[in-house]
């Protein structure tokens, strides 16, 4: 139990202290930027969210105990998707786009995904 409490106060103090930071960057970083690697980045996320997805539906096939957590990490990623998508449209077109899309795709399996990461009680 003291274990918990330390890593939990741990993971209490990086979100305070993510505050300042997130605040800094607020107000210095430009708000547009041109990127290197940015198809890398989308790729390399979209694959990442393909995997976390493949791992939720195995796991949910074969009833394994890391469904809960394949799911959490899908259910985030979900979320990441559509937020991102959504700021990072360059135009009005691609926002409403990105805001169609978060509505009949990304949101839509990010609630499935969290109703399969909750805790399952035997019996």
């Amino acid at each position: 139990m003291i274990r918990a409490h330390r890593e939990a106060a741990l993971l209490i103090a990086l979100a305070v202290g993510l505050l300042p930071w997130t605040l800094w960057l607020g107000l210095s970083l430009p708000s547009e930027k041109i990127a290197e690697h940015w198809d890398l980045a989308w790729v390399g996320f979209d694959l990442t969210l393909a995997a976390s997805l493949l791992a939720t539906a195995l796991a949910l096939l074969r009833r394994s105990p890391l469904l809960e957590a394949f799911a959490a990490a899908t259910t985030a990623l979900l979320l990441t998707d559509a937020w991102f998508d959504i700021i990072t449209a360059s135009s009005t077109k691609e926002r409403w786009f990105a805001i169609g899309l978060a509505l009949v795709a990304e949101l839509p399996l990010a609630v499935i995904c969290a109703l399969l990461a909750r805790p399952r009680t035997a019996g």
